[in-house]
């Protein structure tokens, strides 16, 4: 039987991967989600997310795609890991997103480009559907592949972007944007996400605990161990979601029926966070 059944939960409440379902939406990232949603809506073109590791960027853009995946007038691509040495490389692999297939075996830079913006304007302005393309870990795009996400931005009609774009970043990414003004003046929104307060810190762990089925009155966590938490992982919801994780078990392995500052201090000190 794994610990969190023994504590009574469903589920892994405090696991670090993405899942949407354990989203905890403080007020920075609901005005993010919420800004994101009406750029996107309006169709403006290049909206940007800074935040540093572990604010909760990539679980954001889960569920901002869980929210519009399923929207029949929507076109959601993601990429992952933005690391391509040329802009061919980078065309290409836009390409493959897409779905563009092109009859040339060895395509030129040009005939790539042409094929992208054919591509966008067959499903902005034909069928009349939104294209988001969102860029994770945006920090590590290099100048040519800024440069192609410009040249992007170029394809509109008079009203709006055949492509929305959305990159989430580490804050590195805005000095590379500012040395290309013609793509920072396309910026239509730009939003910085900071750590959590000591209150969102106590409303992220007790959501979590009830996100995984957890419905006994007594407590879990005391709120001694919650400040503690706040004080060691300063706000951070990816460091938050592993010290109580490991306080979790901690409380299982001492038999103990609920977290206190000892038990966080104790894992703190071991350098097991």
């Amino acid at each position: 039987m794994s610990y969190f059944q023994i504590l009574g939960l469903e589920k892994e409440p405090f696991s670090t991967s993405p899942d949407p379902e354990f989203f905890y939406q403080s007020q920075e990232h609901q005005a993010a989600l919420t800004r994101l949603l009406i750029e996107i809506r309006l169709r403006r073109g290049l909206s940007v997310i800074l935040g540093d590791i572990g604010t909760g960027k990539t679980t954001l853009s889960r569920k901002l795609f869980q929210m519009l995946k399923s929207r029949e007038d929507t076109i959601f691509s993601m990429i992952l890991d933005p690391t391509y040495e040329t802009e061919e490389v980078f065309l290409e692999s836009l390409l493959r997103t897409f779905g563009v297939a092109l009859e040339n075996s060895r395509p030129s830079v040009l005939d790539m480009k042409e094929a992208i913006k054919k591509y966008l304007f067959q499903k902005g302005v034909q069928e009349n559907k939104t294209v988001i393309l969102l860029v994770d870990e945006a920090q590590k795009l290099n100048q040519a592949s800024l440069e192609v996400l410009r040249v992007l931005l170029n394809y509109e009609t008079n009203e709006f972007k055949l492509i929305q774009l959305v990159l989430l970043a580490q804050l590195e990414l805005l000095p590379k944007i500012r040395e290309m003004k013609n793509l920072m003046d396309r910026i239509s929104m730009k939003y910085i996400i900071n750590p959590l307060d000591d209150a969102e810190t106590k409303e992220m762990i007790e959501f979590r605990i009830r996100q995984a089925g957890y419905q006994s009155a007594l407590p879990l966590f005391k709120d001694e161990a919650i400040m503690e938490i706040y004080q060691q992982t300063q706000g951070y919801p990816r460091r938050i979601a592993m010290l109580a994780h490991k306080s979790l078990k901690a409380l299982v392995m001492e038999n103990k029926i609920v977290v206190d500052r000892d038990v966080v201090r104790k894992i703190v000190q071991e350098d097991i966070v």
